[in-house]
């Protein structure tokens, strides 16, 4: 019984840090495009020259 818990236990485990896993690539693809599309349309700075997107 103890060895069929502990396999149930690991597949639980497994199976929840994929999931987490997933969700934290999916985030970062995310993050990335969000990124990636600051630079293409950020607007005009002071100067004529293009500004930041980020305030930091």
């Amino acid at each position: 019984m103890i060895p069929l818990l502990i396999v149930l236990l690991l597949a639980l485990i497994l199976f929840g840090a994929g999931f987490a896993l997933k969700i934290l690539w999916w985030l970062a693809v995310i993050v990335l495009v969000v990124w990636v599309l600051g630079f293409v349309f950020r607007g005009a700075g002071t100067g004529g020259r293009r500004g930041r997107w980020y305030r930091w």
